[in-house]
């Protein structure tokens, strides 16, 4: 089979092309045949070490299923988070794999796995949010901000976006983004307060990194939670007000898959199954898809999401 590997060098992460074998699915695995994939930010950044197969989420055609793995049938459609997806096949775990709503093409289907899993965690599972509540979302128009977005505002919540772009935040407003603030500098706590009733936000989505991590601080309500998601400003360290997080029962969390077990990260595709999946399968949330790009064009994929050139989430068509 063909397969696109990330190869990091001196001049930053390249891609190539490559034949590799069809992987066979141990206990509890499926081998999927792929029809689309998802691009992600994180994996595009800071990679090191040797070459490796691209992509971590997907859909397609169950191919083969692995020992005691039960539920699914040849020829069904799944999506799910699985290594490798820049290829024509790949393993994913079972316990991970979703059956594709009827409504969704393969495109939209490869769209949703690990944003939407990730926004899950930061949104429900760890960051409680509520109906009438106020959402921070920091790059609210990259693939997890404008996921983090859509399942707010079918919780009921209101959401506040950042961006450096005022034509990115322009596509937003059809979506539901009540302000958005077109800045990329940690100035916006003024701006928050004042949409807020100068109550700040009550849940702050941080995906930008450390240089906006005081500054979130600064915007949060009494009780108010901040998720540390990502750091492509490469700032790794932030200064923390220790007042302002005593004072106002403040919690702050991080939001990864990197340390998790197989186990943990199925429990929150089950909680994503449960409480967002419904909304997508019945049109309430529809994935925004920036471009599809042909196979053999994820070079250019690549370049798009490197150069922030897009709004919503990238594809790569199998």
């Amino acid at each position: 089979m063909r397969a696109w590997f990330l190869v990091p060098g001196a001049a930053g992460l390249g891609a190539e092309l490559r034949e590799a074998a069809v992987p066979e699915p141990g206990p509890g695995q499926i081998l999927v045949r792929l029809r689309a994939a998802g691009l992600n930010r994180g994996e595009l950044f800071g990679a090191k070490g040797p070459a490796k197969p691209g992509g971590n989420e997907g859909a397609g055609e169950v191919a083969k299923l692995g020992a005691a793995v039960a539920g699914y049938r040849a020829g069904e459609r799944v999506m799910g988070r699985c290594a490798g997806a820049f290829a024509e096949y790949a393993l994913m775990d079972a316990r991970e794999a979703m059956k594709i709503p009827e409504r969704l093409s393969w495109d939209e289907a490869a769209s949703v796995p690990l944003v939407f899993c990730v926004v899950h965690d930061m949104l429900i599972g760890q960051g409680a949010l509520k109906a009438a509540e106020w959402l921070l979302a920091l790059g609210v128009t990259s693939g997890v901000g404008v996921a983090a977005l859509q399942a707010a505002k079918a919780l009921g919540a209101r959401v506040i976006g950042t961006s450096g772009s005022p034509e990115k935040l322009a596509t937003l407003k059809p979506l539901g983004l009540d302000v958005a603030l077109a800045t990329r500098k940690p100035d916006f706590r003024d701006a928050v307060m004042q949409a807020t009733a100068e109550r700040g936000a009550d849940l702050a989505v941080n995906a930008v990194g450390g240089t906006m991590f005081a500054e979130c601080v600064r915007s949060l309500a009494f009780e108010g939670r901040l998720a540390m998601v990502g750091y492509v400003d490469g700032v790794l360290k932030a200064e923390m007000d220790l007042e302002a997080l005593h004072a106002k029962r403040l919690r702050l969390f991080g939001v990864s898959n990197k340390l998790r077990n197989a186990e943990q990260r199925a429990e929150t595709v089950r909680g994503f199954a449960r409480d967002l999946l419904p909304a997508i399968a019945d049109g309430r949330i529809k994935p925004l898809i920036d471009r599809i790009y042909a196979f053999d064009e994820f070079p250019a994929a690549k370049a798009r999401m490197e150069a922030d050139a897009h709004v919503g989430k990238i594809v790569l068509r199998l």
